[in-house]
């Protein structure tokens, strides 16, 4: 097959189509697998924004752009440029180890989250030579066949080939939010692509209706990919992502302090420049939290992966923190409620008798209808008894969220006839009259009627029945097209009633997580009547209602007073589920928005964490942060509290790193000012901060305790700040106690002094995570193995390895046996007074 050229005469939406096809080098069968692959590596995958992935050795490389690992390596090439062999090679080694540890933790944690989102990737329907596949859309390239319907974005700019009743959405590219119908066609005098009817776009969805669409264009060569910088906005950042930021800040900013004192007080003293730039860098080192990036990389994925266990995707792993600080979690009713089996019970007339035309004419408008067909839909559709086949579509007026209703013009040869179906009170208003025993049978719709029609709707809602209204309204064998305004002067012939019966697993569900502190609030398009029912068959109470209606009613400050109380939202348009959800944020809640329609796109953008389900519409699932594998509420239930257990694990390192860690870097600061050598030397910092690393690498894997799941969990540097200033000192007092017997009790020289004051600062550095990871008493929160193995490893190494050749290799020499009772005492003393501060810290400073 001839390569295909990029159309450059004239644009590919004025070309006739057979020039486009031979531009293309295309057919409406589509392309061959072989000459696919050759295009995908010709102009790339079809993405706006393209991640390059890098070769593992150039990735691995990266890691050395690290300031701080850039110092390091400076200040080995100057020990090797004075000689100092020992301190290049141990500083190289160190650099190498911490650089590869963290990489390979990167690389694996990347690796696991991204096969999680191509589990969940939106795909199309793709020609392949006149077969049909499932490809993912950045596989798609020019010359690609594709089949669109109802609910699909439009993945790359094309020429429509073949449709029927098709209509797009442009609002991202026109912010027209109106269906814009599109069909085959030429239009060789229009110069504007949005306004060519035979031209679809990437970054469109389809409303209703099906075609199949020639791909011209892919990736940054569409008219999204022209104008995607200024059009797609970068997201603005989490919460969690501005208070990792915030950690940051204030870690380096104390590290700056500290070195500066460090380098003044050296050059006070008149020391050596060479050891004293060391001793600032490593110190830097020690307190700078570089393996923070790493830790909350690992930590996210594996939460992601066990999500994934429990039946949730993550799309975006910072959204999990988000999941974990909901406090409020919106939702319709439809599958989390209920079953979401929804059966057709009964189809009555007005007099509330069962009726046959009623489904008849329920069928014929469900079956000639080419949007997204709704789960109603679906239960009528069931009923095959019903004969369609001597009708024909003429025309269709496609449903919307505003006029809440769908209407066929039907011919069948001697009849025309328009079939409505829709919100009950909606079809009501629009009717003159009302049908009893056939068309035949038609009388006015008075006073008297409607009260009885409208008594005998609500009686069904009351029953827990969804309920449509049905009308018809017959037209002229002329009559050439359906509009909004044939809606009108009906014939009311009945109801069409639905159960949905209410799910088993939802009453546990929603308790558990009320008591996890999570209010569930019910936005749907269902009346009040009905929903309220559902809640009483689950045993669960309403604290308010409010309607649609209403909500239209209300401006912003009025809705946001109102929404508080309110756990029912019943007959609401998408733009209103919008509006709740801004409200709910505005009052500081963190809300979660479960939906997988068409228009929940808005709202899914909207709230801290959008979720939809793995049958949702692909405009839906692309909105969406999480993908429910099933749409259960005990499924997000564990999600919710695996997202709390993700951002535990976080913290323990956060508050390791500014309590006992921050504390003997504090004291190796201060300490300086006092001893007449450097209280550790460079490479002994260096390996103290190694060996603290690998002790921390087990906490992704760590225990939660309940009590700490039990309710939502948000980013507080002030916290973070209280808990350093409580903790650290006393870490900085042992220490100094440390000093006082390394000097006043074995009067130590330099290199005793160093091992003592190694060994000491590891231990208590190490062993305080078993106080730090738990609120509780420490013996009644098992760690996991891993930790526990890990920490005691990397002790017992610092504990032996003075003993060792490798030790004197390092400056350290074997301290005398008094030492280690000494230092058990001390470590023990130490333990139970950061025990004590911790429990008076949690009482007194920050209660539950």
């Amino acid at each position: 097959m001839a390569v295909p050229t990029i159309i450059a005469e004239s644009p590919f939406w004025q070309l006739p189509l057979t020039a486009v096809l031979e531009n293309l080098s295309a057919s409406p069968e589509g392309l061959s697998d072989k000459e696919a692959a050759a295009r995908l590596t010709r102009f790339g995958p079809n993405v706006i924004h393209t991640e390059r992935k890098r070769a593992l050795l150039l990735q691995f490389l990266t890691k050395f752009r690290n300031p701080l690992v850039i110092i390091l390596i400076t200040a080995s090439a100057f020990s090797a440029f004075t000689g100092d062999v020992a301190s290049f090679l141990i500083i190289s080694t160190i650099i190498i180890i911490s650089v590869t540890l963290d990489f390979v933790q990167e690389y694996r944690a990347g690796q696991a989250a991204e096969h999680l989102r191509e589990s969940v990737a939106v795909r199309c329907q793709v020609l392949r030579k006149g077969q049909l596949r499932q490809i993912l859309l950045a596989e798609l390239v020019p010359g690609d066949a594709v089949l669109l319907a109802a609910g699909d974005l439009v993945p790359c700019d094309g020429r429509v080939l073949e449709a029927k009743d098709f209509f797009v959405n442009q609002a991202l590219l026109t912010g027209e939010p109106f269906p814009v119908e599109k069909s085959p066609g030429e239009f060789p005098e229009e110069n504007d692509v949005l306004a060519a009817g035979n031209t679809v776009l990437l970054g469109t969805s389809v409303i209703s209706g099906t075609a199949k669409v020639l791909m011209c264009r892919t990736g940054q060569n569409t008219e999204l990919g022209a104008i995607a910088d200024t059009l797609l906005a970068k997201a603005p950042p989490t919460a969690f992502e501005k208070g990792t930021h915030s950690f940051g800040l204030l870690i380096m900013r104390m590290t700056v302090l500290l070195v500066l004192f460090v380098l003044l007080v050296n050059a006070f003293f008149h020391r050596p420049w060479l050891e004293s730039f060391l001793f600032a860098v490593a110190l830097a080192v020690g307190l700078t939290p570089e393996l923070l990036p790493m830790v909350v990389s690992v930590t996210l994925s594996r939460g992601a992966l066990r999500m994934a266990a429990n039946k949730v995707i993550v799309k975006r792993l910072a959204s999990i923190h988000n999941l974990g600080s909901m406090d409020v979690f919106c939702t319709d009713k439809t599958g989390t409620l209920t079953e979401a089996r929804i059966h057709l019970e009964r189809h009555l007339n007005p007099l509330g008798k069962e009726s046959r035309r009623v489904l008849e004419l329920a069928y014929y408008n469900s079956f000639f209808e080419t949007g997204l067909k709704s789960t109603l839909d679906d239960a009528i559709l069931e009923h095959t008894e019903i004969d369609a086949s001597g009708w024909k579509k003429i025309d269709e007026v496609q449903f919307d969220f505003e006029r809440r209703r769908i209407s066929v013009l039907l011919d069948n040869g001697t009849t025309r006839m328009l079939v409505v179906k829709g919100a009950p009170e909606d079809i009501l208003r629009l009717s003159i009259s009302f049908e009893v025993d056939g068309e035949e049978d038609s009388r006015p719709l008075d006073d008297v009627a409607r009260m009885s029609i409208n008594a005998q709707f609500e009686a069904l809602s009351q029953q827990g029945f969804r309920v449509l209204g049905i009308a018809s309204r017959q037209v002229g064998m002329d009559h050439p097209h359906a509009v909004v305004s044939d809606e009108s002067e009906l014939v009311f012939v009945g109801f069409a009633a639905f159960l949905d019966p209410p799910k088993e697993s939802a009453k546990a569900a929603l308790v558990g997580l009320a008591a996890d502190r999570v209010a569930v609030k019910i936005i749907t398009g269902d009346n009040e009547l009905v929903t309220q029912h559902i809640f009483a068959q689950l045993g669960l109470p309403v604290t308010g209602v409010l309607t649609g209606a209403e909500i239209q009613q209300l401006d912003d400050l009025a809705l946001t007073a109102r929404v508080e109380q309110v756990n029912l939202f019943c007959r609401v348009a998408p733009a209103q589920k919008n509006r709740v959800i801004l409200a709910l944020k505005r009052r500081g809640h963190v809300v979660g928005y479960l939906g997988g329609g068409i228009n929940d796109a808005p709202s899914l953008h909207s709230a801290d964490v959008g979720i939809s389900v793995d049958s949702a519409v692909d405009v839906a699932k692309a909105a969406a942060d999480m993908i429910l594998l099933e749409q259960d509420l005990g499924v997000l239930h564990a999600g919710v509290l695996e997202g709390r257990r993700t951002f535990g694990n976080i913290m323990k390192y956060i508050m390791m790193g500014t309590s006992s860690n921050f504390g003997n870097m504090f004291s190796m600061a201060g300490a300086s000012v006092f001893l007449p050598f450097l209280p550790m030397l460079p490479t002994q910092i260096l390996l103290n901060n190694l060996l603290y690393d690998v002790s921390e690498l087990p906490i992704p894997l760590d225990r939660v305790d309940d009590d700490y799941l039990s309710h939502p969990r948000h980013w507080d540097m002030n916290f973070i700040r209280n808990f350093m200033l409580v903790i650290g000192p006393v870490s900085s007092l042992f220490d100094f106690l440390t000093f006082y017997i390394m000097l006043k009790v074995f009067h130590a020289g330099e290199s005793l002094f160093h091992t003592g004051w190694f060994i000491e600062s590891m231990a208590t550095q190490v062993l305080v995570i078993f106080i730090i990871r738990t609120r509780r008493n420490p013996f009644k929160s098992r760690p996991h193995p891993w930790l526990i193995a890990c920490s005691l490893t990397v002790v017992a190494v610092a504990v032996l390895l003075p003993l060792t050749p490798a030790g004197v290799y390092l400056g350290f020499i074997a301290p005398p046996a008094p030492f280690f009772l000494i230092l058990t005492v001390m470590l023990l003393a130490y333990l139970l007074a950061v025990e004590g501060m911790k429990r008076w810290f949690f009482n007194r400073v920050v209660p539950e």
